[in-house]
């Protein structure tokens, strides 16, 4: 069974779920591979939920406005990045996470 709009949702819970929607898909499917992926979308949204955050903080010294603007960037590219892929029906990995 294709399940590329599960994995189109999962991605797209960035705009409005970037933690719940990933761990429900990750705890309720049962294909491997929608399983990766949801697994892959919740680490990449916990990582960048702590990186945007310790640049929040690194902000008020300055040196945090150029990465909090490199990770608020990355934060919205790759999640639709990986919606498209998903409706194409293509594999895709959040960077520095690989195959999880």
């Amino acid at each position: 069974m294709d399940h590329n709009g599960v994995k189109a949702i999962t991605h797209a819970s960035a705009f409005f779920a970037p933690i719940l929607v990933p761990l429900i898909v990750w705890l309720l499917m049962s294909d491997r591979t929608v399983k990766s992926m949801a697994l892959q979308a919740l680490l990449f949204h916990i990582i960048m939920s702590v990186l945007i955050g310790i640049s929040v903080m690194f902000s008020y010294i300055i040196i945090g406005i150029p990465f909090l603007i490199v990770f608020g960037l990355m934060g919205i590219y790759y999640p639709i990045k990986g919606i498209i892929y998903s409706l194409s029906g293509r594999r895709f990995h959040y960077p520095f996470l690989g195959g999880v």
